[in-house]
């Protein structure tokens, strides 16, 4: 496997699309239909806040994302909403997911996104990835680094125990849980070093 900094133009779609099978579960009753949500990712995804790993012959097998002041890996503003679901489906949407939305702090370095193509899963991707984006943040002068996990995900966070990361403390989202189909999300850190 070969894992780089940045998404490539050529791979933007599919990393899109990955995106999408990942977290369309969690953000499908706000972001849908799928054939949206895929164009708005693709329109807003920002290859300079992910790491992706490839196999040998250059097919894309899984993403990481961070957010930093800068930027984040999905981000986008009201207009790029617009441009896809119209004035009064961007207006509801933004609202919604500005809920969710979490906030980067000078003292971790914030995850924003692992997903993994389905049929590369269990082969390592996703602890190449973490170790990746870990060492960014150590390069970038963080001691830790933080990512929120739900509740309905324990495969995640299963992944993210083995790797080191600990509980730091869950939160509810309320009456919210009928939308987004989970109850809870758990923060949850690593350090940078061993």
């Amino acid at each position: 496997m070969i894992v780089t900094r940045g998404i490539p133009a050529q791979d933007l779609p599919a990393a899109a699309a990955l995106y999408w099978e990942a977290f369309g579960g969690k953000l499908g009753a706000v972001m849908g239909p799928k054939a949206r949500a895929q164009a708005y990712i693709e329109r807003v995804i920002c290859p300079h806040h992910g790491i992706c790993a490839h196999d040998d012959d250059g097919t894309l097998l899984g993403v990481v994302g961070f957010k930093t002041a800068q930027g984040a890996l999905v981000g986008g503003d009201l207009s790029d909403m617009r441009h896809v679901y119209g004035g009064w489906g961007a207006a509801w949407r933004s609202l919604l997911l500005r809920l969710l939305q979490r906030e980067t702090d000078n003292r971790r370095f914030l995850l924003d996104g692992i997903f993994v193509h389905p049929e590369a899963r269990g082969r390592g991707v996703g602890t190449l990835l973490l170790d990746a984006v870990t060492a960014e943040a150590a390069a970038r002068g963080y001691a830790e680094i933080r990512l929120d996990v739900i509740d309905s995900n324990p495969r995640a966070k299963a992944l993210y125990e083995r790797v080191g990361f600990t509980d730091a403390g869950s939160q509810s989202i309320g009456v919210l849980r009928h939308v987004f189909g989970f109850r809870s999300a758990t923060t949850m850190v690593r350090p940078t070093t061993p």
